[in-house]
């Protein structure tokens, strides 16, 4: 469901700088069929919003993987039109999390138009806080080091009205189990190649990876919706109250 701040309000001037690249990259994109087609609005301008925007997050983070362009356009096809903005940053954090860990040196300048938006000393402080963008001390006082895999997540909890201790205790909460379950899959795993050729155990956690990483996502969502209803009252609910 579109909600009002996914409300197209973006020309495609506006919309490139925000994703970081060219109106013809954008213009590229649309008539490939990769990006939905703009709201016309008066004077017929076209008009773009979140989910824009994160799809061509999720673009740039295929190519990061070495995808085609042409294998680009078979995965997007295979996703629900309906995708809202935050199921798009959902699934590129997915992607993302299925590259080798990596960290990007940034300029404040390069940082927030990555992030989407401008970063106040307190955003900043925050953001080196849970580790998703540090000041580089063996750069000048302006670079940052980045976890891109991190940021869309880190800038999003940016808005979350919760306190910066309660961010971090939930971290080390998922880091810890996240841990847990990845040692006792690697275990599962192990124990069931343990015989095979070196080469063809590397190919099958190269394939496994990402469908563990889709699977655990799923698993938790789920999960975490049955808790949140254990306290949280259901909409219906909560109208009528």
């Amino acid at each position: 469901m579109t909600t009002e701040s996914e409300e197209p309000t973006l020309t495609v001037d506006e919309l490139a700088a925000r994703a970081g690249v060219t109106v013809r990259t954008v213009r590229f994109y649309s008539a490939k069929g990769l990006l939905p087609p703009p709201v016309i609005g008066p004077r017929r301008v076209g008009h773009y919003g979140q989910t824009h925007l994160a799809r061509l997050a999720l673009i740039e983070e295929l190519q990061r993987q070495g995808m085609t362009l042409a294998a680009i356009e078979r995965h997007l096809r295979r996703l629900p039109v309906d995708l809202s903005a935050r199921d798009l940053a959902i699934h590129r954090a997915v992607v993302a999390s299925w590259a080798p860990d990596t960290v990007e040196t940034m300029t404040r300048e390069e940082l927030q138009r990555q992030a989407g938006r401008p970063l106040g000393e307190e955003d900043l402080e925050r953001l080196a806080a849970m580790s998703v963008a540090v000041p580089d001390e063996d750069e000048d006082e302006d670079a940052y080091r980045v976890d891109p895999g991190l940021l869309r997540l880190g800038v999003e909890l940016l808005d979350v009205p919760l306190g910066l201790d309660t961010v971090l205790a939930a971290r080390s909460v998922l880091m810890e189990h996240s841990r847990t379950a990845a040692r006792e899959l690697s275990r599962l795993l192990r124990d069931a190649v343990a015989e095979r050729d070196s080469r063809e155990v590397k190919s099958l956690s190269a394939h496994m990876q990402p469908l563990v990483v889709e699977a655990l996502l799923t698993t938790f969502q789920r999960s975490l919706r049955e808790e949140l209803r254990e306290w949280l009252p259901d909409e219906g609910q909560a109208r009528e109250s």
